[in-house]
């Protein structure tokens, strides 16, 4: 039986007088499978008490760990393996959450103490955001953190970064956002036994669809 006719045919918890009351939570990708299972109405309260409440939010917090998981860390072994992948998603990495005391230690770093990044009371009044935001160069300089999230390369002599193309910023990071790295194998190269390779990537915002910033960076694999 599919979930469709499942769904029809599910037998209610309650009736009364020819009138059914259901909740349905269809938050985050719960399957209807699941839903049909644990249907819930206002007024059986022995239900409702029950174990099967606990039983439902079991699975909902389940589906959303889920939802959750990053795709598995790429291992790559030679020039032949990365090539592969040529056209192809790479990976994405962990979410990374983006507090206050990050941003801080970032501006003590670059000695960039903006309003808008550290002054989180007159951020508040002030700012069109009505909070702090990260610096643009914090979540770019985060990106090797989660580039090797994504990918493990290994019988490397060594590996350089080679550039930066096409970046853009497309939306401030505020603070207590969590980001992540989408990438893409864009172009690849052998250059006299030197690996080239250009990744597309992005660095999303969780709950945003523009990304905080994209471009392309081009790595140097120097394999052995």
């Amino acid at each position: 039986m599919n979930h469709t006719s499942a769904a029809r045919t599910a037998k209610p918890l309650y009736r009364k007088k020819n009138s059914v009351a259901f909740v349905w939570v269809a938050m985050r990708g719960i399957k209807i499978a699941h839903l049909t299972h644990y249907l819930c109405n206002f007024k059986r309260k022995e239900w409702c008490k029950g174990g099967e409440i606990r039983k439902f939010f079991s699975i909902f917090v389940a589906s959303n760990k889920d939802k959750e998981k990053t795709m598995e860390k790429l291992i790559v072994n030679n020039y032949e393996e990365l090539a592969s992948y040529l056209g192809k998603k790479l990976g994405e990495s962990e979410w990374l959450e983006v507090n206050q005391e990050r941003i801080n230690l970032f501006a003590d770093a670059t000695l960039d103490h903006q309003w808008i990044h550290v002054d989180a009371e007159r951020a508040a009044k002030e700012s069109a955001y009505k909070t702090t935001i990260a610096h643009g160069y914090l979540t770019l300089s985060l990106l090797p953190h989660m580039w090797n999230q994504t990918i493990e390369v290994h019988n490397l002599k060594m590996m350089v970064n080679y550039g930066m193309d096409k970046m853009r910023f497309g939306r401030p990071v505020l603070v207590d956002s969590r980001i992540r790295l989408v990438s893409w194998l864009e172009s690849i190269e052998n250059l006299r036994g030197i690996c080239k390779a250009g990744i597309k990537f992005q660095i999303e915002i969780e709950g945003e669809r523009k990304p905080a910033l994209e471009g392309v960076a081009t790595f140097l694999y120097y394999f052995e």
